[in-house]
């Protein structure tokens, strides 16, 4: 799985700000108006949430993610492993309630 395919998927969307966009790292900035059409997308890739905005990030979560930042209460985190490896993606809301960070990437097996 690639994280473009992704992205290339979104294309309708409004990204506000790309920040990073590489094979096996995405950073980019979206307003929240389209929050639920991004998760609409994300999940059909990704399937649900692993673990919601809200919920306390277990320690299995903070692992996951500590090369990217880790995980936080507000935080939405979702989860899918492919044969290449597995890709995460978070939505990180900013204070401003406008806007949210999309982060993605793509663990490879054995690193």
């Amino acid at each position: 799985m690639r994280l473009k395919e992704i992205i290339d998927s979104c294309g309708h969307l409004k990204v506000i700000e790309q920040r990073c966009i590489k094979n096996d790292f995405i950073d980019l900035v979206f307003n929240n108006e389209e929050l639920s059409e991004w998760q609409r997308i994300l999940s059909s890739f990704l399937g649900a949430p692993r673990k919601p905005k809200g919920q306390q990030p277990s320690r299995s979560d903070l692992d996951i993610t500590s090369k990217t930042g880790g995980i936080r209460v507000n935080q939405t985190l979702f989860e899918r492993e492919f044969e290449e490896g597995t890709v995460i993606a978070k939505f990180w809301p900013w204070q401003d309630g406008r806007y949210t960070t999309l982060r993605m990437a793509l663990l490879l097996k054995g690193t």
